[in-house]
């Protein structure tokens, strides 16, 4: 997979780049991500990418023009473009499994007070990781970029991303390792009896319970097997 982000700020993705399993994933040769400065598109010398609103107004609106032609000059036939905006579509899992499966992303990350409304004439989708305004869509950029190459081919156990949370609708069991006793506190007696059969019921038990205590409305709708409403009734009577 290539992924492209323009920004202003490069430099803010130096040490994202050059940890942890992102930099695997380069190494690996998983995926190529390039940063691109949107800056280097602006055609007068002062290099602006910005302009005041028209009507009037606080801040500054990124320019159209700048943009559009760093985009134009980086995107390819395999290209899917997404603009980092609050008011774009909600983020979740499913959603970066399904970006996963493209060859080309493209992440825009808007800064200032806004962007130009015809910059949208040019994206494919926007994405938004919450409810709630940050100074520009790096991080945003950031949290797709690292959500999506996790789960490219051979960057982690497979294993690994098919129990996160929300990878099948509900949150993920809780985990342990060493020590075995911590400040009184016991690894749970059935992780450590090599009973896979009784560990695979604990860690569905216990990610049932996570979700419906943290996350309720996730269980609003998922579907439950014959045998996850009978732990759910177990759950239920075990906390009244």
């Amino acid at each position: 997979m290539i992924i492209k982000i323009l920004t202003l700020f490069p430099a803010m993705f130096e040490g994202f780049l050059n940890e942890s399993i992102i930099k695997r994933a380069i190494d690996k040769g998983n995926c190529k991500i390039e940063v691109i400065d949107i800056r280097s598109y602006s055609t007068d010398k002062h290099h602006h990418v910005d302009d005041t609103p028209c009507g009037g107004g606080a801040g500054m609106v990124l320019a159209v023009d700048v943009v559009h032609r760093a985009i134009r000059e980086n995107q390819t036939k395999n290209s899917h473009i997404l603009l980092m905006s609050p008011q774009g579509k909600p983020y979740s899992q499913k959603e970066a499994y399904r970006l996963s499966e493209y060859e080309e992303l493209i992440l825009i990350c808007g800064h200032y007070e806004g962007f130009d409304e015809r910059i949208r004439e040019y994206v494919d989708e926007e994405i938004s990781i919450g409810d709630y305004v940050l100074t520009g869509g790096e991080l945003p950029s950031m949290v797709v970029c690292d959500s999506v190459v996790r789960l490219l081919n051979q960057t982690i156990k497979e294993e690994s991303h098919q129990n996160d949370s929300f990878s099948y609708g509900l949150l993920e069991y809780p985990q342990y390792t060493r020590p075995i006793v911590y400040n009184g506190e016991k690894v749970p007696e059935v992780l450590l009896n090599g009973n896979h059969k009784k560990i695979e019921e604990f860690r569905k038990k216990e990610s049932l319970r996570r979700t419906l205590l943290r996350r309720p409305d996730l269980l609003e709708k998922y579907s439950l097997s014959i045998e996850e409403e009978k732990l759910l009734k177990e759950i239920q009577e075990e906390l009244t």
